[in-house]
Formats: structure tokens, C-alpha cells, sequence
């Protein structure tokens, strides 16, 4: 059976330039772990630099490209050697909002490439390193991969696909004694919050008027109950209190459900008939 993490063992985070991947990476130096941190430029890895021990070494990774993606494998192989990865936290992501209709197809791929194939990807290339260690696989998921909301359709389906492949994985690698757990906050605030606005802002210019304005009064409504979202979000701490425990408990949880909406999404809603929950649904978004 696995065990829990010693305080030399060694983890990868992907996306660890901003957000819950920077804060987990900072957080696991600071416990005493040897943390590569995923980034995609030298500005964020000087950033994580800071304040951080000798142990926290940023490594270039983009989810996208297979290239970095096995230089970064090598890299890690070679420090760890026979001891293997503890730990490997799948955090990369991005979120593309916006009516299916109107979402080009080139920012669906982008949503699917970095949010799935991307981890998918990660995952293939360090296993061979995490079944050395008998080690701890750590998806981040979200709400959204219980329950698809209006506008956030990309995303929800690439959220939907982490939970599918997050209960493949903790079947498939258990004879090995990996253990495979997801992490799906509600609204946590991190940049994301304002990258979705901005993108959200900007469709209506990528598509006919006539289609746009059937969708203009929803989309204002959407972009006033994600601002009002972003005012609550919860910390990020909540995130990095999850991704510790599920890297270092001696029985670490299959899901961390960090939310009121969470456990109503995942426990009550999708069971729920489909009529009522879309009502539940508009009616707390503000939608008519």
C-alpha cells in the first residue's frame, strides 16, 4: 500500500506560474518537499524563485508541447533517479466562456488541448517515474465537472473529461498503489476570474452582429454573476490545503470537494430531473 510523503520527496506541478499552481508550489518548498514548478517563462520562474528554498526548481513546461513536456521528464528522471516522482499536481488550465455558438473552433481545441490532451499527456510521460515511487497523482477539476452552466460550456467539458479521467486512472494504476485524486473548488481567486472576462468581452467581435446581439442582455447578465462570483471567490489557500492532503495523507480522499456548490453538485443536483436543475440553475445566475 502507498505511503505518505517523506519530507525529501519530490513533486511536479504543472501551471505553477500564477495562481493555485504557484501557491501549492510555494507551500510544498515550504513543508519541506523538492518541488519542480511548471512555468512557461523565465520572469515566472524568477518570481517563484523568490522567498522559495534551493529545493523549489521552476522547469519549463508547456502541457502543449510534447517537446517540453519530455525534456521535463528527463530533466526530473535525473534528479530523482531510482526514488521516483512522489507527487505529480495536474494544474495547467484555462477557461474559454462564451455561447457555443459564437466560441470559434480553434478556441475549443485550445480549451481541450490544454485542459485534457495537455494533462493527459503530463500524466503518460511522469508515470513511468510516479510507479517507481508508488506515488500520488492530483487532478485539478473544478465544480464545473459535476455541472454544466450556460456560456461556460468549453470549459465545464473540459472539466467533465478530468473527472472521467481522473476515475479511469484510480482504477487502471492501483495495482501499482498510485493513488489518483481530484480537487474541484468553486470559484477560487486567482486570475483565471479576469482571463475569462476578458475573453468572454471579446466574442462578440469574432462573430456576426445579428448572432451576437440574440445573446448580448445573457452575456451582460453572465459577465455581472461572474464579477459578483469573483468578489466572493474563496482563497487560494483552500486549493493548497486539498493538494497537501491528498499528497501526504496515509489515505488521501478520491475527491476534495471544497465548496457549499460543490457538494451540492456532485452529492444532490445531478440526480436531480434535468428540467429542475436547468431551472435551479438560471435562477442563480440571474438568467430570465
Amino acid at each position: 500500500m502507498s505511503q505518505p510523503a517523506t519530507p525529501v520527496s519530490t513533486v511536479l506541478i504543472t501551471g505553477a506560474s500564477t495562481g493555485i499552481g504557484a501557491a501549492c508550489a510555494r507551500e510544498l518548498d515550504r513543508r519541506g518537499f523538492r518541488v519542480f514548478a511548471g512555468v512557461r517563462s523565465d520572469a515566472a520562474a524568477q518570481d517563484l524563485r523568490a522567498n522559495a528554498s534551493s529545493r523549489l526548481t521552476p522547469v519549463r513546461i508547456d502541457v502543449t508541447d510534447t517537446a517540453l513536456i519530455a525534456a521535463a521528464a528527463k530533466t526530473v528522471g535525473e534528479a530523482v533517479g531510482d526514488a521516483g516522482l512522489w507527487g505529480l499536481v495536474n494544474n495547467a488550465g484555462i477557461a474559454v466562456p462564451g455561447p457555443l455558438e459564437l466560441v470559434p473552433l480553434e478556441a475549443w481545441r485550445r480549451q481541450l488541448e490544454v485542459n485534457v490532451l495537455g494533462q493527459v499527456a503530463v500524466t503518460q510521460a511522469f508515470l513511468p517515474l510516479l510507479r517507481k515511487a508508488a506515488g500520488r497523482i492530483v487532478n485539478i477539476s473544478s465544480v464545473s465537472g459535476g455541472l454544466s452552466a450556460p456560456y461556460t460550456g468549453p470549459y465545464a467539458a473540459s472539466k467533465h473529461a478530468i473527472e472521467a479521467i481522473t476515475d479511469a486512472l484510480r482504477l487502471e494504476l492501483r495495482p501499482w498503489s498510485i493513488r489518483v485524486s481530484a480537487v474541484e473548488p468553486g470559484p477560487i481567486d486567482t486570475p483565471i476570474w479576469t482571463k475569462s472576462t476578458a475573453v468572454t468581452d471579446a466574442l462578440p467581435a469574432q462573430a456576426p452582429a445579428e448572432i451576437t446581439a440574440l445573446y448580448e442582455q445573457r452575456l451582460a447578465l453572465i459577465c455581472e454573476a461572474i464579477a459578483e462570483r469573483a468578489r466572493s471567490a474563496a482563497p487560494v489557500e483552500s486549493v493548497v490545503r486539498a493538494v497537501v492532503h491528498a499528497l501526504t495523507a496515509k489515505n488521501p480522499k478520491t475527491r476534495y470537494l471544497l465548496s457549499w456548490d460543490g457538494w451540492i453538485t456532485f452529492q444532490g443536483v445531478r440526480m436531480l430531473p434535468d428540467r429542475l436543475r436547468d431551472w435551479m440553475v438560471r435562477k442563480a445566475l440571474g438568467l430570465p
